[in-house]
C-alpha cells in the first residue's frame, strides 16, 4: 500500500517539495540582495550629501550643516522608498564626513623621511 502510494505521488511530492525549498531559497536571497543593495544606497547618499553640503554651505558650521545634511539624506533615500532611522541616518553622515576630512588630511600631512 505504502509502496503504491510512493510510486503513484512520490516524484509529484518531490517536485512540491523542491519547488517549496527554491521558493524560500529565493525569497532569502532577495532580502539578503536587497538589504546589501540598500547598505550600499544609504552609504552613497551619506557621501554625495557630505560633499554637497561641504560645497553648498560653507557659511555653516556644525550642527547647521548636520541638519542640512540629515534633511537632504532623509528626503533623498524617502524618494528611493529606503527607510532609515534618524540615529543611522547620523552615523552614516557622520562616517562619509570622517572619509571626506580624512580625504583632505592626506593631502596636506607631509610623510617623514
Amino acid at each position: 500500500m505504502f509502496a503504491q502510494f510512493v510510486s503513484e505521488y512520490g516524484t509529484t511530492i518531490l517536485y512540491a517539495v523542491l519547488t517549496a525549498i527554491a521558493g524560500w531559497l529565493g525569497i532569502v536571497f532577495k532580502s539578503l540582495y536587497t538589504t546589501y543593495i540598500n547598505d550600499k544606497t544609504k552609504q552613497a547618499v551619506c557621501k554625495t550629501v557630505v560633499q554637497g553640503i561641504e560645497q553648498i554651505y560653507k557659511d555653516l558650521h556644525g550642527e547647521e550643516k548636520l541638519a542640512k545634511a540629515l534633511e537632504a539624506a532623509s528626503e533623498m533615500l524617502e524618494e528611493k522608498g529606503i527607510h532609515v532611522t534618524d540615529l543611522e541616518l547620523r552615523m552614516l553622515i557622520e562616517a562619509a564626513l570622517a572619509e571626506f576630512n580624512d580625504a583632505f588630511n592626506k593631502d596636506t600631512i607631509e610623510t617623514p623621511y
